[in-house]
């Protein structure tokens, strides 16, 4: 045993005073789909459901046990899951602890994590976005000698993460780990886990997954030096970091940047629902990352193999499944939006009607100009059953003289009118 497994292996048994390992389970499902023994390692059922816990607890406990509990308590910014592992480790120590969020974090997640951290934690509500939000935290605990807790970037929440790797080395002993495919973001995970497993189980294949509209880990690795993205999309909010962590980096940066790979977000929308559907598993996006990608893998990466994705979190706001219906409806091609030209004169509605398939359904209509003399403008969405119904449709829309534009994929004029 390495002074690193070592470490890891003493912090697992510390945290099981609040952690039970959590279940690896066979996935007859997935299995039987991509010819693979696929076992997921259930983060999402963890107390605060997801694996953040486990960083905080091994944080705090040995900054506890080091020099016993700061003069102003603990702090951290976060607007999600550690916030939420945060507050229930607070609460476990019997210490203060204050957590900034931004401004327009859903009420729900502030009420859950309210719950967990109860009279032991205060919940500071500043800034518009994250960046904000942190700096503000950084000053508090500069201003009042607090201690910051970070969500990824520090050696003791690395090596919290890592107990992840020492579970799954006794859940499935006698069989060899063939692949183990786990969610970037800020690289707390990938990198405790990676390094854990490159020494007590060197021949398992790593594999990382980013979101498309955030990839971090694949940027900094291409030019090999950490890099801070301009924009990213938030939608995959729990892997959504426009820089990965230093230390982070710095452990995972002798990967070749081809280990890592992104998914596009409105194809997890259709793996969340896919798996909340057949499987009755609520995950987030960033804890539904690792089964995404097995569709886009060749069959020989997995055939026949042992197979562990890291299902890292099931915090999802059902407020937002009208959302994650509607991108998974058009990645799969059963939805789109159209402006369409529409002649002003009598029967023209019911003509267009009438090129409408058993099949099609009209999800929205809405006037965008009426004041042309010829033609009105107006925004169609359209729900089909068969992606190869739209292909028809378009058909007759042309031979009706229906002057259409698809924008389904127009990510800037979608923005602005659907």
């Amino acid at each position: 045993m390495t002074k690193f497994t070592a470490q890891v292996a003493a912090a697992h048994k510390n945290m099981a005073q609040i952690i039970h390992t959590t279940p690896c389970q066979k996935n007859t499902y997935l299995s039987q789909k991509f010819g693979a023994k696929i076992y997921l390692k259930r983060e999402d059922l963890t107390p605060v459901r997801s694996y953040k816990l486990r960083g905080a607890y091994n944080f705090i406990s040995k900054a506890i046990e080091e020099a016993g509990e700061p003069s102003e308590g603990f702090v951290c910014a976060s607007a999600g899951n550690h916030a939420q592992g945060f507050a229930y480790c607070c609460a476990h120590f019997g210490v203060r602890g204050t957590i900034f969020m931004p401004v327009t974090t859903p009420q729900q997640k502030i009420d859950k994590t309210r719950a967990f951290g109860g009279a032991n934690i205060e919940i500071v509500l500043i800034g518009d976005i994250f960046d904000q939000c942190y700096a503000a935290a950084l000053e508090f605990a500069e201003q009042k000698r607090a201690l910051m807790v970070p969500p990824f970037d520090h050696a003791d929440i690395v090596e919290g993460q890592a107990t992840i790797a020492h579970e799954l080395m006794t859940q499935l002993q006698g069989k060899k780990i063939d692949l183990i495919i786990m969610p970037v973001g800020g690289g707390g995970l990938a990198a405790g886990v990676s390094k854990y497993l490159a020494q007590a189980s060197p021949n398992t294949q790593i594999l990382l997954v980013e979101p498309e509209g955030a990839p971090s880990l694949k940027s900094s690795l291409k030019e090999n030096k950490r890099v801070k993205l301009e924009h990213i999309d938030n939608f995959v909010d729990g892997a959504a970091v426009a820089q990965i962590g230093a230390l982070n980096f710095e452990m995972l940066k002798h990967l070749p940047q081809d280990i890592v790979h992104l998914v596009p977000e409105n194809r997890l929308c259709a793996t969340m629902i896919e798996m909340l559907n057949i499987e009755g598993m609520v995950l987030e996006p960033a804890g539904a990352l690792s089964i995404d990608i097995l569709s886009s893998l060749p069959k020989e990466t997995l055939a026949g193999k042992n197979v562990v994705c890291v299902t890292s979190g099931g915090n999802f706001d059902f407020e937002r499944l009208p959302e994650v219906k509607e991108k998974a409806l058009k990645y799969s091609g059963l939805k789109k939006y159209f402006i369409l030209r529409m002649p002003q004169r009598p029967g023209a509605l019911k003509d267009f009607l009438n090129m409408l398939g058993p099949d099609d359904d009209i999800a929205r209509f809405e006037y965008l100009k009426k004041s042309a003399r010829n033609f009105g403008t107006v925004l169609m969405g359209i729900e089909t059953k068969d992606a190869k119904n739209f292909e028809s449709l378009k058909e007759k829309l042309i031979e009706g003289d229906f002057g259409f534009q698809d924008i389904t994929d127009n990510d800037l004029l979608s923005s602005l009118i659907i």
